[in-house]
């Protein structure tokens, strides 16, 4: 998903900064998605985990992320109390969906059909 290019004047932490806002401003990251750790980034795009925790450090800055200790970093969740109660509650269905071993396609089918059952 990520990739720092050595060649690019642009410093890689920088890199790796707009590819994540990129990501999140087009909904490839969802809000409370959790992310790589910084070291097992790091070791996937072969950079030193000093560049990953100073992209993440940004991010954060700017709240498109937030870190919860030990419990790791994710795509902040919405600042509206009512759309953060609704992205908790999709993902709490994303992990539901994972442990019963549903795909993506027919968890959308279920929700849109339940969506529509409330209507």
């Amino acid at each position: 998903m990520f990739t720092v290019d050595p060649s690019s004047p642009t410093p890689p932490f920088e890199q790796l900064r707009a590819q994540f806002v990129d990501a999140v401003t087009s909904g490839e990251l969802a809000p409370g998605e959790r992310l790589p750790t910084v070291r097992r980034l790091a070791d996937d795009l072969g950079v030193a985990p000093g560049t990953v925790a100073r992209a993440y450090r940004e991010l954060e800055t700017a709240g498109v992320i937030e870190t919860r200790g030990r419990a790791g970093s994710f795509v902040s969740l919405d600042r509206d109390p009512i759309r953060q109660q609704a992205q908790r509650a999709a993902a709490a269905f994303v992990e539901q969906i994972r442990s019963l071993g549903l795909d993506a396609d027919e968890a959308l089918q279920i929700a849109a059909a339940a969506l529509r059952a409330q209507a």
